[in-house]
């Protein structure tokens, strides 16, 4: 998914050191005809882990219309990971991949050097459009390897206190996701499926972790969280008490601190600026690839600010 703003924010870190729990509201961003919840980058957080993007979008109502639609655009540095609550969403990318995404089913692109994609909602597609497109920053000795593609139709799941897990990446209360990583991250989803659940959820002390309600509404440690709010956690905390009525669907993601500055524009992450010119340039001259299939021709890179492009600290 493209950022896709008239004025894109440039995001950099590292962020302040927060000790207690944080608790940050969403702002309203433009993905094409869609306006999405933006939970990071946010101003006071810009990355958690190695995540460093979450969108939450929907549900949408789609029916009779078009619903998504992301012409073809570029990345660098990072991994795409998209998952759905409900619709479908047609993948195509620039290495040939073609690939329907359905509810429970985990699509990941890793951009490496470089990598073109577009998104949208196919022909015939389901009545409601809901799901989180989430950005993972590749970490400095990865952030150049050959881009990649993977689906992954079936992902382990375990029960936890009523709390349906699925495990997109990396690995949490007894399941581990086969999708690749290249930093220690977690990422899933909890549901309290069919009656309300109460659980004390193990974590890894040495990551830091975020939680977000995709629906319905929850308690993280007696914090009490809706849809549009994301919650911080800081690293040392072993263990997490979540309860939710039934019929709400959590996220949690975490990892360690990635420890490197990122610059983060347009749709690339990055360490200087010049990388960034660099990619913006190459984007402008087609040395991307195309993506074979979609109807249309790619997005235009914005204006390229370098005044407000700095290296960050």
């Amino acid at each position: 998914m493209s950022t896709v703003e008239a004025n894109p924010e440039v995001a950099s870190n590292p962020v302040p050191e927060l000790h207690d729990l944080e608790l940050t509201a969403a702002r309203d961003a433009r993905v094409g005809a869609m306006t999405v919840r933006r939970l990071l980058p946010l101003r006071l957080r810009r990355s958690v882990g190695a995540w460093c993007f979450v969108d939450h979008y929907g549900p949408l109502d789609v029916d009779g219309v078009t619903g998504m639609n992301v012409p073809p655009h570029p990345h660098i540095g990072l991994q795409t990971v998209t998952w759905l609550l409900a619709g479908t969403v047609l993948h195509r990318d620039s290495l040939g991949s073609e690939q329907l995404i359905r509810p429970g089913q985990l699509n990941l692109m890793t951009a490496g050097r470089g990598i073109a994609h577009a998104e949208e909602s196919p022909a015939s597609h389901d009545p409601v459009l809901h799901g989180v497109q989430l950005w993972v920053a590749l970490p400095d000795g990865s952030r150049h390897a050959e881009p990649a593609f993977e689906h992954h139709a079936k992902l382990p799941q375990s029960r936890l206190g009523g709390f349906a897990v699925t495990v997109l990446v990396g690995e949490l209360a007894g399941a581990r996701s086969p999708a690749t990583t290249f930093s220690p991250i977690v990422g899933a989803e909890l549901t309290a499926a069919g009656r309300p659940a109460n659980c004390l959820l193990p974590l890894r002390p040495d990551f830091e972790h975020v939680a977000f309600i995709a629906a319905g509404r929850a308690s993280v440690d007696d914090v009490e969280l809706a849809v549009g709010q994301l919650l911080y956690l800081p690293d040392g905390r072993p263990e997490v008490l979540l309860a939710a009525p039934a019929g709400a669907t959590l996220m949690l993601l975490g990892g360690v601190p990635l420890g490197e500055p990122l610059l983060m524009w347009w749709n690339f992450v990055a360490r200087t600026p010049a990388e960034i010119a660099t990619a913006t340039a190459a984007w402008r001259a087609g040395e991307f690839g195309s993506v074979g299939g979609y109807q249309g021709g790619p997005l235009p890179a914005p204006p390229l600010d370098t005044a407000r492009l700095r290296r960050p600290a």
